[in-house]
């Protein structure tokens, strides 16, 4: 039974260690793939601090980037020494599936988030013969080798660094994918996005690619706000320093905007970016608060035709959108690599503990 170094999360709350476990037997839609780079979402850091549910102790990590290995018998998408982005996983078979919407996949929950293993129950990865949370988003990528499911593999051709690939997985495809997908700017339109981080900038990178006019980018932190504005923001706005932000916004977008976009998993800002929006204005969530939370909002608000969304992932159909994206920071036209720093594996904790503080936007671990 071959085996790896994995960061595991022993329970909740508790930092991750870089302990040995042992890699299972490939299954014929698995694939066994070298990862050279891993982003670290927040999502990682609810799950390992209890906020979301996932079978502990475990292996998390779903923005993996790496060189195939090995594939199961039944693999036809990719082959030993292809490059490849490590996604999220779908059944393939759902009516939302086969509508190119596998980002809300009948099974998603369980083959995704909280189900820590394979259909029939069983984990690709184990520790002294005991089972662990695994197959994280169909990879759990922390780790210098994993265990994928061939639906989250997307195969790449680039000479760009792994680790500037690597958060196309989650994070940025998220950000791009509501502003494509879903959101759709028309000409002359406007948008508020609440969080710069890696989500709430990708948003911003990809508004500035459509055509829309006013893009207001809404954080707390001065040195986010000033990066919003290299990517494309045409206005800022410090929610530290304005006490009424929706009235803000309704100030500069002339009455309320078009859309707006909530990446900080924040309630209160949920409701601070619904009351920013104009009549038949749209509010899309795509922050991850815990499971649970509410937010209020005036229903008289919302009569005249304003909508609230939930979104995963982008909406985004994975073998579509990442390679797409990877074009664009080819041309230069989407530059991830600035939102980005680097950290070795065994030196994870440190990355929580930069990210947590705001010091790094999107940190990417190394093996």
């Amino acid at each position: 039974m071959p085996t790896t170094e994995a960061a595991v999360i022993e329970s909740a709350g508790t930092d991750f260690a870089l302990q040995t476990v042992e890699l299972g037997d490939l299954r014929p839609n698995e694939l066994l793939v070298e990862i050279k780079a891993a982003g670290l979402c927040h999502t990682d850091l609810s799950v390992a601090s209890g906020g979301l549910p996932f079978p502990l102790p475990g292996v998390l990590g779903h923005e993996g980037a790496g060189i195939v290995v090995e594939t199961g018998s039944g693999v036809t998408r990719v082959a030993p020494g292809d490059s490849v982005v490590l996604s999220f996983t779908s059944c393939g078979q759902c009516p939302n599936c086969r509508d190119g919407h596998p980002a809300y996949c009948d099974t998603w929950l369980p083959d995704n988030l909280i189900g820590g293993t394979r259909t029939d129950g069983t984990s690709p990865l184990s520790r002294d013969g005991k089972q662990l949370g695994g197959r994280f988003f169909g990879q759990s990528s922390f780790a210098r080798l994993a265990v994928a499911d061939e639906r989250s593999v997307v195969k790449i051709e680039t000479a760009l660094p792994l680790e500037q690939v690597a958060p196309v997985a989650c994070g940025v495809q998220t950000g791009a994918g509501a502003v494509w997908n879903v959101i759709a700017p028309r000409p002359g339109s406007s948008l508020a996005v609440f969080g710069a981080g890696t989500v709430g900038l990708s948003a911003i990178m990809a508004a500035a690619l459509s055509p829309v006019s006013t893009i207001i980018a809404v954080d707390r932190v001065a040195s986010r706000l000033k990066l919003a504005q290299e990517l494309g923001a045409t206005h800022i706005v410090n929610a530290t320093e304005v006490d009424d932000v929706p009235a803000e916004i309704r100030r500069i977008s002339n009455g309320g905007v078009h859309a707006s976009l909530e990446a900080t998993g924040v309630t209160a800002v949920l409701e601070q970016a619904v009351f920013s929006t104009r009549a038949r204005g749209r509010t899309v969530v795509v922050g991850a608060p815990p499971f649970g939370a509410t937010a209020k909002v005036d229903v008289n608000f919302m009569m005249p035709g304003r909508r609230v969304e939930g979104l995963t992932l982008g909406d985004s159909e994975i073998q579509t959108l990442i390679p797409a994206i990877v074009a664009l920071m080819e041309a230069g036209k989407f530059p991830v690599e600035k939102l980005i720093g680097t950290y070795r594996l065994d030196n994870i904790n440190q990355a929580v503990a930069d990210m947590n503080a705001g010091i790094t936007i999107k940190p990417v671990l190394l093996p």
